[in-house]
């Protein structure tokens, strides 16, 4: 197919024109139609005659959508007028996403479009020259800033992180991992052009320290330890204790039951506690006092969550045991099923409102489990106020319409004044409503009804009832103390 419809694909180089090529420069000068993937580069001044995707750029959502256009518009120049010769910034086989996606097209796939990618300068030869480092040496791994958080999350470096294009890039990378304190990273900006920049900065002055570009990248000698390698660790640990310890190796899953609740129940407590002192301090409370408080919750939370996520990794661990599944099964799962529930972050479903994607999650769950209502799968054993509440937030998410706060708030004081008018003589006597099983069945009833108004009354107010009880209980039970 020498003489057909293709597509030379050559790379600009990381700086000036001083870096292109002499074999990219001999096929931009022969060439029928050039096509440059943007002009915001050093070099595309040496591209006469080209035409530019910028406007996909202006004009699409995201930036697959700019580079999927990019790509059918390349193949439908190909299938029309023959040699296309295309012009990205940098090596097309480093960090070249539309290079990806045209080597993937069908038409390419099937042989009717010729790809052909020519080597080049990329921007890895000047970085590892400015730096220094041999990268198979150090074992240096290379990493899109967009994707920092997923890439670098159980690596302790070196990292050389590219697309390093904007502020917003940066602090994202900044807040998604730790790193170790003292431990500059080197932001490496315009390399080879006049105003190159190499500058090693502080990790909390990394979105700080200049204004990036897409000529922007940034290395990263050290990373704390990654949270993949402590939670390694504890499944190590769970493993261990199985082994050696006579409690740990009897326990089973239903054992494990009442522990599992207890420590869902002080994650709570520990929640309610934090959220007082955020509370407090939006109040305006200030002070060693305060501060200390916040420290202490802080840490309370930490390690409630430590305790149920060691219940987890138990109940991993037995299944593993047992041949049913294994820890990186339970992780996996609940990955899939995240992005399959949230087709409006990962797909095309859109979800304007936070109604609307309860009203898709619940609609997917029927869909997948088979299920003819919301309601099943709901435990019957939660506890009353919350079993309300999750009922009364199932049917708002398939579309019912529940009283507002104003009609949920008279429902409460209408059960009330009853219950305070009903006759609480004791069973048995010959009047009034507590007259026999027949009374009691009545007051009962009555009491639901002003319990179900009140969590009712909750939802209205954006409140988890059964959370808002356990807080006033545990005052109560504060009160108590005190007094004997």
């Amino acid at each position: 197919m020498a003489g057909g419809p293709r597509i030379d694909v050559v790379g600009l180089g990381p700086a000036g024109p001083e870096l292109l090529t002499a074999g990219t420069l001999d096929l931009l000068r022969g060439a029928g139609q050039v096509f440059l993937r943007t002009t915001r580069h050093p070099a595309a001044v040496a591209v006469t005659g080209a035409r530019s995707f910028d406007h996909h750029y202006e004009s699409a959502d995201t930036f697959e959508d700019v580079y999927r256009a990019i790509v059918a518009d390349l193949v439908a120049a190909a299938l029309a007028g023959g040699v296309v010769v295309y012009a990205v910034p940098g090596s097309p086989n480093v960090a070249e996403r539309t290079v990806v996606l045209l080597a993937a097209d069908p038409r390419v796939v099937a042989g009717e479009v010729a790809v052909e990618v020519h080597p080049s300068v990329s921007f890895l030869d000047l970085a590892f020259a400015r730096l220094g480092v041999d990268p198979v040496a150090r074992g240096v791994r290379l990493v899109d800033a967009e994707r920092f958080a997923v890439d670098a999350a159980g690596e302790r470096g070196p990292l050389l992180v590219a697309q390093c294009w904007s502020r917003q890039v940066l602090s994202d990378v900044k807040l998604s991992v730790e790193a170790p304190p003292g431990v500059p990273v080197v932001v490496l900006h315009h390399l080879g052009l006049p105003d190159e920049r190499v500058q090693a900065v502080a990790w909390e002055d990394l979105d700080r320290s200049l204004e990036p570009d897409h000529l922007t990248s940034l290395w990263v000698p050290r990373l704390a330890e990654p949270v993949a390698a402590e939670l390694v660790a504890l499944d190590e640990l769970v493993r261990t204790l199985r082994e050696r310890c006579p409690w740990d190796r009897r326990q089973t899953h239903a054992s494990l039951g009442r522990h599992l609740l207890e420590e869902s129940y002080e994650v709570l407590e520990s929640i309610d506690a934090l959220a007082a002192v955020d509370a407090a301090i939006e109040d305006g409370a200030a002070g060693p006092e305060v501060d200390e408080q916040e420290a202490g919750a802080v840490a309370d939370l930490e390690e409630e969550l430590g305790d149920l996520l060691f219940q987890v990794y138990f109940h991993a661990t037995l299944a593993a045991e047992e041949g049913r599944f294994a820890l990186a099964d339970v992780a996996r799962g609940v990955h899939d099923k995240l992005v399959s529930r949230h087709p409006h972050v990962f797909g095309d479903v859109t979800a304007e409102t936070a109604d609307d994607v309860a009203s898709n999650w619940e609609a997917q769950k029927l869909a997948e489990k088979g299920r003819t209502s919301v309601t099943q799968g709901i435990p019957a054993a939660l506890p009353a106020l919350a079993l309300a509440a999750k009922l009364q937030r199932k049917a708002t998410a398939i579309g019912m319409v529940l009283p507002g706060l104003a009609d949920e708030a008279r429902r409460v004081a209408e059960a009330a004044a009853e219950l305070g008018l009903a006759d609480v003589a004791p069973a048995g006597t010959a009047d009034g409503v507590a007259d026999g099983a027949g009374g009691a069945r009545v007051r009962a009833e009555a009491v639901g009804e002003l319990l179900f108004a009140a969590v009712g009354l909750a939802r209205a107010l954006g409140v988890d009832p059964e959370t808002a009880l356990l807080s006033r209980s545990g005052t109560f039970r504060a009160e108590v103390e005190a007094r004997g």
